[in-house]
């Protein structure tokens, strides 16, 4: 990238190259993003040794790809190795020693390892001579795997996770008692019917969301980790400053692209927030944005990603194990809703510019895209490759490890972005280690699914939900957006959306609402907790690196977020809009059916104005500023254009068209 954008008129630094903004950021990451405080050992042998474990465990994943094992097995060593490397890499609490590992970590890694262990020397016995039936020993060692993976999601994810999922497992010992409500009571349950459910079985710690991590999510994690090594970062905000860098607002514009593209490969938006805000928020402070709102753009763009096709952070391929759907079927049902959402972001960004005269830099200063093409746009060709491979149906795991290869190889021909072997044994390290959230959070889930498999909670759960809602689908949708951000706000993304597509999602089933459209609902809302106040973790991340007030940016995030949250109702709705024809027959055949082009194309037209509209509403602002009235009506004909009805959209395009020729014909007579 060129340097003149790296630094202000007084020198300042603007990357991560300074040491001094370095320790700030990690700070600030450490704060918000308990995934982030690890231990920061000095060379040795146990540094030495925690690579090589990693690696190996990145190697395993991709062996697997192609030889698989017992599924049983494979989840085991999947949960195992990954919690003896957090037991490695996290100390127990911020306060203890991050400079060496203390004796008893290495006998939590042990414990890991053991329950593993146990389960391939007693396979055959379980599967074939006990039946799934546990013994005494079976009993032991499921309850250290569970305490063990337990105390791994506690020093990874925080506690909020942990509690809830003892909540669940204490419920099946205490809910045939007395004391326990109507709806609640279930038969008597034994301590073997509990853990060996949790343990022996793929539907406890070893569920289906484990097995996801196993099969999807690991290996385009490690996709990442490789695309990182090779300087795709670099790429994707050189790319957004030579085509949006000199517009109005540039820098705003840049930072809403090249987070996107970025939070749709990795998927952490805190973390997002903070490697990609360190460059592109100083740059929005620098126009005259204020430092509330870049802190919230930073926030809103990075937290979209995970909506954004092709790889949508983790949570999607979690959405195909549960429900069936196919992986490319998901991407392109979340495609149009995806570009609402950042054409929501991008066009408050340019209303709000606009309104406040803030200018993009310079185009001499900017890169060009010319040479950012010719120095590293060969890199954009693993994520096409990625993409053929998915659109050809190309099984999940083998488009991620063949992606994988291509990228070391399409890395070659340039210097600047070559790997060598030791890029790759980082990118087989820093992979692993970018797992193991991920891993933590499927199996300690799988705690609760596994107590909902056992129980009858699940159906409790959805016939609460529908006798609240009243037998109206919209107060349902409420009710279960709600539930989706309350656990959001704790929870990360991924444990968020199982757990309320287990319990949540069945209830809008019960409406005839097609699955995937559940599924994406409760998605939505589970991403968006991350920006939604009081506990808006990536907007208190983004507010930290802007020095600005964390409720305030997180509400400015909200409001930025605003298509966010309508889109979801959108498309349950009016599922069109997810372009696919969303019933289960066409679902289950994994097939891309297309609505009436007709039909398409109306959903289209009629979103994005209405999408558009809004923003400006929002912001007060066209071509010149509304009056209060006009705002109000701009946002009531924005609105009635996102209701799937004829008359509803005939009225709201009239009524924008109005505000919109009125603000314009302001401006040309002023």
């Amino acid at each position: 990238m060129n340097g003149q954008v790296k630094q202000d008129s007084q020198g300042l630094p603007h990357t991560l190259n300074d040491l001094e903004a370095q320790s700030k950021e990690q700070q600030i990451l450490e704060k918000y993003d308990r995934e982030s405080v690890t231990r920061q050992l000095k060379s040795g042998w146990s540094k030495r040794l925690i690579s090589l474990i990693a690696v190996f465990y990145s190697l395993f994943h991709l062996y697997i790809t192609f030889y698989p094992m017992p599924t049983l097995l494979q989840r085991a060593i999947h949960v195992a190795v990954g919690c003896a490397l957090i037991f490695l890499l996290y100390p127990a609490g911020r306060n203890s020693r991050r400079d060496r590992i203390a004796w008893y970590e290495w006998l939590w890694a042990t414990a890991a390892v053991a329950g593993a262990i146990y389960l391939i020397y007693q396979y055959q016995a379980i599967m074939t001579i006990r039946g799934g039936i546990p013994n005494s020993e079976d009993i032991v060692l499921a309850m250290v795997t569970v305490l063990v993976v337990l105390e791994a999601a506690r020093r990874i994810t925080g506690w909020v996770l942990v509690i809830f999922a003892l909540l669940f497992l204490v419920y099946p010992f205490i809910s045939s008692m007395g004391f326990m409500p109507d709806r609640l009571l279930t038969r008597p349950y034994d301590i073997g019917d509990i853990f060996g459910q949790l343990y022996l079985k793929t539907e406890g710690i070893y569920s289906s969301a484990t097995g996801a991590s196993v099969t999807f999510i690991f290996l385009f994690i490690l996709f990442g980790a490789f695309l990182g090594k090779s300087g795709m970062g670099q790429l994707f905000n050189d790319l957004a400053l030579a085509i949006a860098g000199d517009k109005q607002g540039g820098p705003a514009k840049v930072a809403v692209i090249s987070s996107g593209f970025m939070g749709s490969i990795n998927g952490a938006a805190v973390a997002n927030v903070v490697s990609t805000g360190a460059f592109t928020i100083p740059l929005m402070k620098k126009i005259g944005y204020h430092k509330n709102f870049a802190g919230a753009v930073e926030a809103s763009a990075s937290v979209g990603g995970q909506i954004l096709p092709p790889i949508m952070g983790a949570s999607a391929f979690i959405m195909a194990e549960t429900t069936g759907v196919s992986y490319g079927t998901i991407a392109l049902a979340a495609l149009f809703p995806a570009i609402l959402y950042y054409l929501g972001v991008i066009a408050q960004v340019h209303f709000r510019a606009g309104k406040r005269n803030l200018k993009g830099i310079p185009r001499h200063q900017l890169p060009q895209l010319k040479e950012v093409m010719k120095a590293r746009g060969h890199m954009l060709l693993p994520i096409v490759a990625l993409i053929c491979f998915l659109v050809q149906s190309v099984p999940i795991g083998y488009a991620a490890a063949y992606t994988i290869g291509i990228t070391v190889l399409i890395s070659q021909l340039r210097k600047e972005t070559r790997m060598g072997i030791k890029d790759i044994w980082a990118a087989l390290e820093d992979g692993a280690r970018q797992a193991l959230p991920v891993m933590a959070a499927c199996a300690v889930v799988g705690i609760v699914i596994g107590v909902v498999n056992l129980t009858s909670f699940g159906t409790v759960m959805t016939s609460s939900i529908v006798t609240l809602g009243a037998g109206s689908l919209l107060l349902t949708l409420i009710l279960t957006m709600l539930a989706s951000m309350v656990l959001g706000m704790g929870l990360p993304s991924i444990p968020a959306y199982i757990i309320t597509a287990t319990m949540a999602a069945p209830a809008l089933a019960t409406f005839d609402v097609p699955v995937l459209v559940a599924h994406m609902f409760v998605f939505y809302f589970g991403i968006f907790a991350n920006i939604t106040p009081p506990v808006a973790l990536a907007a208190f991340a983004g507010a930290g690196i802007a020095g600005g007030d964390p409720m305030k940016t997180g509400w400015q995030s909200l409001r930025l977020a605003l298509a966010g949250f309508i889109v979801p109702f959108m498309f349950v709705y009016n599922p069109n809009m997810l372009m696919i024809d969303v019933t289960d027959a066409a679902v289950t055949a994994r097939s891309f059916p297309l609505p009436d082009l007709w039909v398409i194309v109306s959903v289209v037209v009629t979103a994005t104005v209405g999408v558009l509209g809004l923003s400006a509403a929002v912001e007060g602002y066209f071509k010149q500023t509304f009056a209060a009235w006009q705002r109000l009506i701009l946002a009531i004909g924005s609105l009635m254009l996102i209701v799937p009805e004829h008359m509803t959209d005939l009225a709201g395009m009239i009524i924008v068209g109005a505000m919109v020729w009125l603000n314009c014909r302001h401006r040309a007579t002023s």
